[in-house]
């Protein structure tokens, strides 16, 4: 297992241009790969290092696979951008002007950097911190697309691929199981579904700049002067804008945490809170919100822990042949995509 000591941290804040002695070490962060692997080479691990004369900091160590040294790299820079633009984000430390340096240590082969620490992480989402969440979001937009940035790397909301959210791919898979019970039916379904794809696709060849990709509450801080901040730029890379916007105001919607009197959070509330505040900072076209219901679509019908994960999942009824379950979820599925919303009103 890979394994670090305080001879390893000095040398990497030498490295990065820290001169302080070290107070204590604590882990944020690891990733077992050697639970797969009896010799895995595959790290990630964060500490905290907290130090007598400095800021405490963050150290990332990390070997993955489909990462490079240039995409850490790339990342990096993407959130120092973000920093002297007045976003709230972590400092990121340089060595030699770069942000990203590979160690050797204990035979494991690591890709490093370093940033400060930040405390304040939001453990859960309202309407407030939604609205806040969305403005950020429109800020970091409106900074990358002005600066041309790009990020090579993999994004989790790109709807015209598969992404975190939903997935037509996983359902047409299927066919030859549920075409039998409802041909019809499923027919209706994937007419719809091909009809708000090409909707959705009139942004498909759009400029594409660099996300932060991955606006979640375990991402999200609140800074001593009471603005929201983020950090983790693990998923970033270059999207559409739009389709970043609308998929993280979704995400956020449907899937994060919500204070404990609100367990039953109403979708539309933190949906319409979330769009609000970008809209505030970053106006939605009017093409932006003809298109919207049919992402929405997509995304409801289509939506991966329904048709993979819950307990009553599609995928589940059809191993199970469990027919009156799989048409249930066909009509579920079937009102979902036919159900068409109307973009939020913001003003």
């Amino acid at each position: 297992m890979f394994e670090i000591d305080i001879n390893n941290l000095y040398k990497i804040l030498t490295d990065f241009g820290i001169d302080s002695k070290i107070q204590s070490v604590s882990q944020l962060q690891r990733y077992h790969y050697e639970k797969q692997d009896c010799q895995p080479k595959e790290v990630r691990l964060i500490v905290k290092v907290s130090l007598f004369s400095h800021q405490p900091l963050v150290v990332r160590f990390k070997n993955e696979r489909d990462v490079s040294l240039d995409l850490i790299e790339q990342q990096s820079r993407f959130a120092n951008l973000l920093y002297e633009n007045g976003i709230q984000t972590p400092k990121q430390f340089t060595c030699k002007r770069k942000y990203a340096k590979w160690y050797t240590i204990g035979n494991y082969p690591v890709i490093v950097t370093v940033e400060s620490f930040v405390s304040g992480q939001l453990a859960f989402v309202d309407a407030k911190i939604a609205e806040a969440t969305g403005k950020l979001l429109a800020k970091t937009h409106n900074i990358s697309e002005k600066a041309a940035f790009h990020v090579n790397g993999s994004v989790l909301f790109d709807p015209l691929q598969e992404n975190d959210l939903f997935s037509v791919s996983v359902f047409r898979q299927y066919e030859k199981e549920l075409m039998p019970l409802d041909a019809a039916l499923y027919k209706r379904i994937k007419k719809q579904s091909e009809k708000c794809l090409q909707k959705i696709s009139v942004f498909q060849y759009e400029p594409r700049y660099a996300v932060q990709g991955d606006i979640s509450n375990c991402n999200l801080y609140k800074a001593e002067n009471g603005e929201i901040g983020l950090f983790d730029f693990n998923r970033s890379g270059d999207n559409n804008l739009y389709f970043d916007a609308i998929m993280q105001a979704i995400f956020e919607a449907r899937l994060m945490d919500y204070p404990e009197n609100k367990a039953q959070n109403n979708e539309e509330i933190i949906l319409c809170a979330f769009l609000k505040g970008y809209h505030h900072q970053r106006p939605f076209s009017q093409i932006q919100k003809q298109v919207f219901p049919y992402l929405y679509a997509l995304i409801s019908a289509f939506w991966k822990i329904d048709l993979l994960y819950d307990e009553n999942s599609l995928l589940k009824a059809i191993k199970t042949n469990d027919k009156e379950n799989i048409r249930k979820r066909l009509e579920e599925i079937d009102r979902r995509v036919h159900a068409l919303p109307d973009f939020p009103a913001l003003d």
